[in-house]
């Protein structure tokens, strides 16, 4: 029952639950008061991950505010992945709290740290101190955070699971028992056709079928192409500076040499490949990793004519699908077929668990690669390919692609926002395309000690040099397609909050 005031004012109504007071709600915001107040609730801690909200019409009559506007408050926290509807169950807070801040690292006094943040911050100073070894993914990913901008993750809550099991369940309606055993080591022939016809219309690439090879990801065709390079004569390949570091890390694997090359606002320095007497290199020329920069005409033509004089390009297309504001861009193989190693997969379009991909290899290469996947693992399984095949053909991965793009060109916008607010003076790269931005930024503050800094309080990305093999300058590089925009803008307030106490 409302409570009356003893001036005889208007009763004062709230709620008992987390001592709502709808008197605080500005007028026509009703939806984005009570959404903002559950959002602080949840990050801290006050609603722990499993706690059940009020049933909308319950909390509309102790707050007396509209059914309407608690329905929209929880429809933001549901989009923005704060709470999930379960029906029956209720809608259920699904987002853990952000951590609590922790002394930065520059900072914290010795000894054994107890608290649970204090552990938190440890374990990230201790991720962050030293070189990134071979397991350093690995270990990133096993770390615990609110918020995880992790770049090159896609947005796995959107993969088109009805869509694969309508697929799935028409392939399996039409399979044939030949499908059923050991398949061609080069990829199932319906999926290297629709490979083919998808390279044609969205990169530009005019192959035939039996050009394409089908591998497990980037990951395996860089690991089949090592011993093929080698008996080429090939010892090394180029990289740009900065440039991923997994890829890298493929390459030093294989035994290649990884000299860097720097890249500019027009893509990698040719004149400085041409120094380093290199007869191979690794480009990202779409939506360069990590800056964004995508290769002008010029230094494409330049790169070309380095090509023609004997050196090779492999070409990695990791993300060129997902582009917001501006045209696409030409593949280089759709240019050069004789002196381009091309390689992409579905891991940014789908989800990396699939494990598929495809190379289109340089005439001279084909037979060995082939003989490396036979001789790897006798080729992909083949009903996942024949799946993906048949989501290709029918226009299925079209229309999600759709999808996706106008989610992160959203979540893209939501993270510019955030940085510009609590990152100010941090400049932005690579915004135009691709499911991360990199910022760097002017406080001299190691990117490490940053990275380290946001993990303690629940925030996960990679530094910038982390990606770099010369010095430069620091930076972040967060990821944003997997993130909700809400939580996109708690996690950059993390961050900024930790550039302020290292600065």
């Amino acid at each position: 029952m409302a409570a009356v005031p003893a001036d005889g004012g208007s009763p004062v109504y709230g709620s008992d639950f987390l001592q709502l007071d709808a008197r605080e709600a500005p007028a026509g915001g009703k939806a984005d008061w009570l959404a903002g107040r559950l959002r602080q609730a949840i990050a801290d801690g006050r609603l722990a991950v499993g706690s059940r909200l009020p049933p909308t019409r319950v909390l509309a009559a102790e707050l007396r505010l509209s059914r309407g506007a608690v329905t929209e408050a929880y429809r933001q926290l549901t989009e923005d992945g704060h709470v999930e509807g379960r029906r029956r169950g209720g809608t259920v807070v699904v987002a853990a709290p952000l951590a609590p801040p922790a002394v930065p690292a520059r900072t914290r006094p010795p000894g054994p740290l107890r608290d649970g943040g204090g552990e938190r911050s440890a374990r990230a100073g201790t991720l962050f101190a030293r070189a990134p070894g071979a397991d350093v993914f690995d270990a990133l990913r096993a770390a615990h955070a609110r918020v995880d901008f992790t770049p090159g993750q896609p947005d796995l809550a959107a993969f088109p699971r009805a869509a694969w099991v309508r697929a799935e369940r028409a392939v399996l309606a039409e399979l044939s028992l030949d499908h059923l055993g050991y398949g061609d080591p080069r990829g199932a022939p319906r999926l290297r056709r629709a490979v083919a016809d998808w390279l044609a219309r969205s990169r530009g690439i005019r192959v035939e079928p039996d050009e394409v090879l089908i591998v497990a990801g980037t990951a395996q065709a860089l690991t089949l192409l090592h011993p093929v390079l080698r008996a080429d004569g090939i010892d090394g390949v180029a990289v740009e500076d900065p440039g991923s570091l997994g890829t890298r890390q493929h390459l030093q694997n294989g035994g290649l040499a990884t000299p860097p090359v720097p890249v500019d606002d027009d893509g990698i320095r040719v004149d400085t490949l041409r120094a380093s007497t290199a007869r191979a290199v690794l480009l990202t020329p779409a939506h360069q990793f990590p800056t964004g920069v995508v290769t002008s005409g010029e230094r494409r033509r330049e790169l070309l004519r380095w090509a023609q004089d004997g050196g090779l390009i492999l070409e990695d297309d990791y993300d060129a699908e997902h582009r917001y504001d501006r045209p696409p861009v030409p593949a280089l193989r759709a240019l050069l077929a004789d002196q381009v190693c091309y390689m992409g997969s579905v891991s940014k379009l789908l989800a990396p668990a699939l494990r598929i991909g495809w190379m289109v290899p340089p005439p001279r290469y084909r037979d060995a690669l082939t003989d490396a996947k036979r001789f790897a693992d006798l080729g992909n399984a083949v009903l996942p390919q024949l799946v993906l095949a048949h989501l290709m053909e029918s226009g299925a991965l079209d229309r999600h692609l759709r999808l996706l793009r106008g989610r992160h060109r959203r979540r893209r916008d939501a993270m510019i926002d955030a940085i510009t607010a609590h990152l100010p003076g941090a400049h932005v790269h690579g915004a135009a395309a691709g499911l991360h931005l990199t910022l760097t930024y002017v406080p001299d503050v190691p990117d490490t000690e940053l990275a380290a800094a946001a993990l303690a309080r629940g925030v996960k990305c990679q530094p910038l040099s982390w990606h770099r093999q010369q010095p430069g300058r620091p930076g972040l590089v967060l990821g944003y397609a997997a993130t909700p925009t809400g939580i996109i803008a708690e996690g950059v307030t993390a961050i900024g909050e930790a550039m302020r106490e290292l600065a």
